[in-house]
């Protein structure tokens, strides 16, 4: 993390809105020996339980959600705009279908603390699992969401992740 400097959750200057809605962001998790990630574009920060936190959101299906509920920690890294190719292609290829997705998209996989993260973000937040939950058709209040996002009936599994650690370059 030489590259890096610690931030403090207070002094992060990024918009969550851009952030993870715009510009996307990949959840990361595993161990040296697996690993996996994806492509999100929903999810929140913000204060819970008196801690900074992040929230995001995962389909059953997705490869990951295996790997962040094994281990309980994750990394968020936010990548440039340079990236995009790569950010797409990390959101649309399965890891259990392609074993070498992180290597076949050029990024370099690093670990702090034993949570994998890419040393090309701008931005890395580092997160310990303290809650999980899935999401139910009876949860959700507007009907035109459940149709809308949910024709499959996947519904995702909401986590909220203490911030326990967020370098930037």
């Amino acid at each position: 993390m030489e590259q890096f400097h610690l931030v403090s959750p207070d002094d992060l200057q990024r918009n969550p809105f851009k952030t993870i809605g715009k510009d996307w962001m990949l959840v990361t998790a595993g161990t040296p020996e697996k690993v996996n990630t994806m492509t999100a574009s929903w999810g929140g920060f913000g204060i819970m339980w008196g801690k900074p936190v992040a929230f995001i959101v995962l389909r059953p299906q997705r490869y990951t959600k295996e790997f962040v509920d094994k281990e309980g920690a994750l990394s968020l890294s936010i990548l440039g705009n340079e990236y995009r190719k790569t950010l797409n292609y990390l959101g649309t290829v399965s890891g259990r279908d392609e074993s070498n997705k992180i290597e076949k998209s050029g990024l370099t996989l690093a670990f702090e603390e034993s949570i994998p993260y890419f040393i090309e973000s701008e931005t890395v937040i580092f997160g310990k699992v303290l809650y999980k939950q899935e999401m139910t058709p009876d949860s959700l209040l507007v009907q035109a969401l459940d149709e809308k996002w949910y024709p499959n009936k996947d519904y995702h599994t909401l986590y909220i992740a203490e911030i326990t650690n967020i370098y930037s370059k």
